[in-house]
């Protein structure tokens, strides 16, 4: 059976994990703090702060920017539900609209969406490729938009405007305009789960990117404090010889990423861009020369004059077909033995927001590209001959369910 996304631990992690192991210190340390420098030089952002989960670091900034009861945030229909769990959990309301058909926000139904409850808008670049980060930075600078924007702590009204909040848990790496993600929006945030490009088995990390008046790096160190649970030392500094006292600041979270996970994002990291990324697109280079004569196949974009993808999906879309028959050809490539998925199921279309009021009905588009979609295995170890294989199911699959 080929799996659709297993991790790359091959003896270099070992070797990093064990000398963490040994060294004694496996909590928050050294390759945290080296891993989040690394982090920021590989991105080009002022700061970074790494944490426990992408979900951990989407929740942070929603609060250090005091959304709570009463506010609205506009994200998209299609994504996964992290990013609207974020906003219930803060009290606030999830407003959905729908995505055009690169899978991204529509920035055009942001503009719709905005109302004077409006506090962050929360793209997601899906499976790697980078939204219209121009068009919705245009959108919230308009001068309505501004104007209707109604402050009420001393971070909205330093920022004086809605919030642009990045959830780019799939697109480290990924470019627009020339520049990569972690410095596209105000706050881009990062998730290093066990499927992702960039593992750390589990955790996250927040770019930090604020305009002046904003100072980034002292943002980080006060939300160091705040992932601690608001405590003024952390365990690295409270190793100094007398050093033990300490104090609790604020009321804060326990979200800060280990030295054992730091230890296995450090290797991954060296190795991305001239290694894992080029390999990545290598396996969806193959999979667009295989299906670009089939007349079904609708190609996903991974690049155009603006951006480019990282690759964390292949979403291929079968054109003309229903729910019910994805789900057919779904089924008949599990049993030709290659491991297929589906990203993702739309947030409307969940229990908990159905009897919130949701409906996905309300999101044509983002309901048309969900009922057709199927995600193929992109892994490094991923060879030609089960490429070969993904393909030949995939469309032997297709092909007797459009006949049938």
């Amino acid at each position: 059976m080929i799996p659709f996304s297993p991790p790359r631990i091959d003896q270099k992690i070992i070797d990093e994990v064990i000398d963490t192991l040994k060294s004694g210190w496996i909590t928050t340390g050294p390759k945290t703090k080296l891993f989040e420098k690394r982090l920021s030089a590989f991105n080009g952002a002022p700061a970074t702060l790494c944490l426990n989960s992408a979900t951990a670091g989407l929740e942070l900034m929603l609060r250090w920017f005091g959304v709570g009861e009463g506010d609205e945030v506009i994200l998209p229909a299609y994504t996964y539900s992290a990013t609207a769990n974020v906003v219930m959990h803060c009290g606030a309301k999830p407003v959905f609209v729908d995505v055009r058909d690169d899978f991204n926000i529509d920035p055009l139904k942001i503009r719709a969406a905005i109302t004077a409850r409006t506090k962050v808008v929360m793209p997601v670049d899906f499976g790697g490729y980078p939204c219209d980060y121009d068009a919705i930075k245009a959108i919230v600078e308009e001068p309505e938009n501004r104007s209707r924007f109604q402050a009420r702590t001393e971070e909205q009204k330093m920022l004086g405007r809605i919030l642009i909040l990045s959830d780019a848990a799939h697109s480290l790496g990924a470019m627009y305009r020339g520049k990569r993600t972690g410095t596209l929006a105000d706050f881009s945030v990062f998730s290093f789960h066990a499927v992702k490009n960039l593992t750390t088995a589990e955790g996250g990390a927040v770019s930090l990117n604020l305009p002046a008046p904003f100072d980034n790096m002292e943002l980080y160190k006060k939300l160091c404090v705040r992932t601690l649970h608001g405590q003024d030392k952390d365990a690295l500094a409270k190793t100094q010889k007398g050093n033990w006292r300490y104090d609790i600041v604020e009321a804060g979270y326990k979200m800060n990423m280990t030295d054992v996970l730091a230890s296995i994002g450090l290797v991954e990291l060296d190795r991305y861009a001239d290694d894992t990324l080029v390999k990545r697109k290598w396996i969806c280079d193959r999979y667009s020369e295989a299906f670009k004569g089939k007349s079904w196949a609708l190609l996903p974009v991974m690049e155009s004059e603006t951006a480019r993808s990282c690759h964390h999906l292949y979403p291929l879309r079968i054109q003309g077909v229903n729910e019910t028959q994805r789900d057919a050809i779904l089924q008949r490539i599990f049993n030709r033995d290659v491991s297929v998925n589906v990203h993702f199921i739309p947030i409307p279309m969940m229990s908990f927001y159905k009897s919130q009021g949701y409906a996905i009905a309300d999101f044509p588009n983002t309901y048309r590209l969900y009922a057709s979609e199927i995600s193929l295995p992109v892994f490094y170890d991923l060879t030609e001959e089960q490429i070969k294989q993904v393909t030949t199911a995939v469309i032997q699959s297709v092909e007797e369910v459009m006949s049938s």
